[in-house]
């Protein structure tokens, strides 16, 4: 078929209001214009192809139609727009595709994947798919009509973080649809109440965790098809989780196939590397400044939200957007053309990004990883912030994990370290994060970090995860972390199950799982996370000791929580009480069950009129060796 044949059969495809909206860059729904799709024209069965490539001289689509043959479909530029266009008659769902492009320089460049196809061959294949899909039948009403109450700030939220290629073997090969119901079961079970998914973009190296993304429209082939993600989130959602996924718009790979000169120049990423490419992961920055650029990022963000029902989205790497000198030496950097080391390009990105997200989904929630104090990461757009909903809290993260690592005899030197986050706690809405990037490249695994023999590194893991659970913020833990694993994370292999043959290690698994439950059902350990007045330091100076102590509280519901850092159990420990009378004990991570000693206060304390920490009564507690105790007043229920 010629070129003027295919021009004259099938006339221009894309409407004008198509045309309008991707010459302004501001098609949200990118994915329905763009792209391969199956569709009916002149009574024809067959698929409509539109890719974006205004600098080309031409383009063709190419696949198992026509014998991968660049003269066999050359497509039509709109230059309006710079989109070119065609209709491919008697091609359908499933067929494989790229497309050819020659360069402004008259160079043919290797073959290119869609940018914005909706499903791609298994790696380390990139050819694109065609596909309508997802073509999936949502049972999920109650749960999106009931997700802002459940994702509102005063909620609960706490978040088990998994790569789905590494979590377990459930066969032959990892997928959806075989693995996502054990993974269901499990975090159901242990009381968490969201999934947040490593980046499940589709990405041609599996050592970058999915963080090196080159379809953002796509859901890796790697587990299955749309319709098994879709699957998956519909039954996540059945059984009371939300779906959370990791999305980068920081950076993107350089791999040929890929974004990189896509049109023969500069289209996506900038041209000049000292602004167009990443010195710590040697991949390329796209280009904020572009108008195409930001409609194709937010585009990808609104079409997870919208055709996969996620209920919100972590985006990685703020801070290296945030930033023209990230990670850069004089002279590697361009600065702003006000001077400044700011790149306001990216910083008006992400504004519109979470103002887009907040008008076309209000139930959706969206989370920072910003590792600076850059201020108002979670401050509404309209007061010159960035408008994320949450932002994790790097810095909380460092210094108590640097504390817990310490032998105990010297942690009353370091204190601070685990005070310190108070200062700022409410500076902006966090999450509490012990992430995957904490138990990798030679970091250990969490319970490996901790000092002393083995009972000692569970007993400190134990009190770790306690003091996490009781601290102003959400919680979000990566897989292994609920098993106390021996060895890091590795993304080539599985979680080691076995430890699970040890009741110490499932001790720290039934822990967590009472941690969620307490947490969710008391409102003062979650409902004023982002009010002051929700925490009071009861004993926040007992440095000898190494002994914290704090309230937390939400109206007339408190919660005394008690941390001892030592392995000396303390007897007659006076502490503070707000209220006289009884106390019970609803929480001792030394109880048997989690593999302690079982030292403790027989499920209660009560006050003496003995004033203490600027209360008029206190209370006479037993600490348990390296062991946190929650009470609640007696008059209180945390049911």
């Amino acid at each position: 078929m010629s070129e003027s044949r295919v021009h004259t059969d099938y006339g221009p495809l894309l409407g004008e209001l198509d045309m309008h909206l991707l010459a302004e860059g501001r098609h949200e729904f990118l994915a329905d214009c763009l792209g391969a799709h199956p569709c009916t024209v002149q009574d024809t069965e067959g698929t409509r192809f539109a890719v974006w490539a205004p600098n080309a001289r031409r383009v063709a689509v190419i696949g198992d139609f026509n014998n991968w043959q660049g003269d066999r479909h050359v497509m039509r530029l709109r230059p309006e727009c710079g989109v070119w266009e065609l209709f491919v008659p008697g091609v359908g769902e499933g067929a494989c595709y790229k497309y050819e492009v020659l360069g402004r320089d008259g160079h043919l460049l290797p073959h290119k994947a869609d940018p914005v196809a909706r499903r791609t061959e298994p790696p380390p294949a990139t050819g694109s798919i065609v596909t309508a899909g997802p073509n999936f039948d949502w049972t999920d009403s109650e749960w999106m009509t009931q997700r802002h109450g459940r994702q509102s700030t005063s909620s609960p939220m706490s978040i088990y973080e998994v790569h789905m290629g590494s979590w377990q073997r459930c066969g032959p090969s990892v997928n959806w649809r075989d693995c996502g119901p054990r993974l269901i079961r499990h975090a159901s079970s242990l009381g968490f109440t969201h999934i947040e998914l490593l980046p499940v973009m589709e990405h041609p190296f599996g050592g970058s965790w999915g963080y090196q993304t080159l379809g953002l429209f796509a859901p890796s082939a790697r587990w299955g098809t749309p319709d098994d993600f879709a699957w998956f989130v519909n039954a996540c959602h059945g059984a009371g989780l939300g779906v959370i996924l990791d999305w980068v718009p920081a950076h993107f790979p350089s791999d040929p196939h890929g974004l990189t000169m896509f049109d023969g120049t500069a289209l996506y990423e900038h041209a000049d590397p000292r602004q167009g490419r990443h010195p710590d992961w040697d991949t390329l920055i796209y280009n904020y400044g572009r108008n195409e650029v930001r409609n194709f990022l937010i585009a990808s963000a609104l079409e997870w939200l919208r055709r996969y029902h996620i209920d919100g989205l972590r985006v990685d790497a703020v801070a290296s957007m945030l930033y023209l000198d990230y990670s850069r030496g004089p002279g590697e950097w361009l600065p702003n053309h006000l001077g400044g080391r700011e790149n306001l390009e990216a910083i008006e990105f992400l504004r519109v990004l979470n103002d887009t997200v907040k008008r076309l989904f209000p139930d959706a929630v969206m989370v920072a990883e910003e590792s600076t104090a850059w201020p108002g990461v979670t401050r509404p757009t309209g007061e010159s912030g960035l408008g994320f909903h949450y932002k994790w809290n790097m810095g909380w993260m460092h210094d108590t994990l640097s504390y817990m690592g310490r032998e105990p005899v010297h942690r009353k030197y370091h204190h601070d370290d685990m005070t310190f986050s108070t200062v700022y706690a409410w500076s902006e809405r966090f999450v509490l994060p012990l992430s995957h990037d904490e138990v990798v490249h030679g970091k250990g695994s969490l319970v490996g970090k901790m000092p002393g023999d083995h009972w000692q590194r569970l007993a400190n893991l134990r009190a770790y995860y306690a003091f996490m659970w009781a601290h102003p913020g959400r919680k979000l833990l990566f897989m292994g972390g609920e098993l106390a694993q021996h060895g890091e994370w590795n993304h080539d292999d599985f979680l080691q199950w076995d430890v699970l043959d040890n009741p110490s290690h499932t001790g720290v698994m039934h822990l967590v799982r009472d941690l969620n439950s307490v947490y969710a059902r008391t409102p003062a350990l979650h409902a004023s996370d982002d009010d002051p007045e929700g925490f009071a330091w009861v004993v926040g100076d007992d440095r000898s000791n190494s002994v914290f102590a704090f309230e937390r509280r939400a109206g007339s519901d408190r919660v005394l929580v008690v941390c001892n850092m030592t392995p000396v159990p303390r007897h007659n420990y006076h502490v503070g009480a707000s209220k006289a009378g009884p106390w019970r004990e609803i929480l001792n991570t030394d109880a048997a069950i989690y593999g302690g000693s079982n030292v403790g206060n027989a499920g209660e304390a009560r006050t003496s009129d003995q004033p203490a920490h600027g209360y008029p009564q206190s209370l006479s507690l037993v600490l348990p060796p390296l062991g946190a105790v929650f009470f609640v007043p007696e008059e209180s229920s945390d049911e």
